[in-house]
């Protein structure tokens, strides 16, 4: 009951849509470096298909998202439009960054509420580019090409659901999360170096992920903890983050996990513990929406991560 209460209580959830139709994902050989525009350009196309559908079925709101997804500027490595919709997308030029920030979003994020996931990618590539321009002038290091993927690459649980409260989804997202960086090495190149930025129920996704997961830092944002006791029981060799906005709400959550008719509820320890081990770093006084604000603290230490100014980032 605490667990539910502190979970679903302070937020509202998504309205219950009826099943709208769409084409089945484009289907395409696996992406490279030289097909980037091509598997752009096709995913762009079913979009536009999937918002005509929409638009026939009476979801003008569903439509008018899939349509700005099949925008010429956009940019989708994938897109299926079929339920809730899943979409990744690429924020800069992927094939000749050097580092790469991959983004897996929480609870409540799908192709009707994409615009907001689209906001955060897009706030962090502009801080990223503004950030690695500047240290590229002074000579201070921490410079580079930059690109972000945003993955909505699963079904993400409701916000007010049972399903929120358990690793179900996030069990379910782990083949596909760990697919995508396994092919995203095919564009990139070897030396690419990759940070894993995970917030709310997407940390629990990437808790699950982490022991294969090839990634230089692994980030934590307003976690309602990741299923393991410790940074160390993620068994990964990336640098493991964490922060929480003095005025995000998964502070109230109990960190317990308990095993209810063969189901777990909850995900255990708090990331920010010192116990748990992670390095924890400042996030200002935003709440759980707000890491990736324009101008946040969050977002400027975020930066700093990704493009290897750890010396930088300011610690909680």
């Amino acid at each position: 009951m605490l667990v539910t209460a502190a979970v679903v209580v302070p937020l509202v959830a998504a309205a219950a849509r009826p099943r709208i139709p769409a084409p089945a994902p484009a289907a395409l050989p696996v992406v490279t470096a030289a097909t980037l525009e091509r598997t752009y350009a096709a995913h762009r196309a079913n979009a536009a298909l999937a918002s005509r559908m929409a638009a026939d079925h009476g979801d003008r709101h569903r439509a008018a998202a899939e349509r700005a997804l099949s925008a010429p500027s956009r940019r989708l490595l994938s897109f299926d439009g079929r339920g809730p919709g899943r979409a990744v997308e690429v924020f800069g030029d992927l094939a000749h960054a050097d580092r790469v920030a991959v983004l897996v979003p929480g609870s409540d994020t799908s192709l009707d509420t994409y615009e907001r996931f689209h906001a955060q990618a897009a706030a962090l590539h502009d801080r990223l580019t503004r950030q690695a321009g500047q240290a590229g002038r002074s000579g201070s290091g921490g410079g580079g090409r930059t690109a972000v993927v945003a993955w909505l690459g699963y079904t993400t649980p409701g916000t007010v659901s049972a399903t929120v409260l358990t690793p179900a989804r996030a069990e379910e997202a782990v083949p596909g999360l760990r697919a995508f960086l396994t092919g995203l090495a095919a564009v990139t190149g070897p030396n690419t170096r990759v940070t894993l930025l995970c917030h709310s129920y997407g940390t629990v996704v990437c808790g699950r992920a982490a022991p294969r997961l090839d990634v230089s830092d692994l980030v934590l944002l307003g976690s309602p903890g990741t299923g393991a006791a410790s940074a160390a029981d993620l068994h990964t060799r990336a640098r493991v983050w964490a922060a929480r906005g003095g005025d995000d709400w998964v502070a109230d959550v109990p960190h317990v996990s308990a095993d209810l008719f063969g189901t777990t509820v909850g995900f255990g320890a708090d990331p920010l513990s010192p116990s748990f081990g992670a390095r924890v770093f400042a996030a200002g006084p935003g709440g759980h929406s707000d890491y990736f604000r324009p101008g946040s603290v969050s977002l400027a230490n975020i930066a700093r991560i990704v493009l290897g100014a750890t010396s930088e980032v300011t610690r909680a």
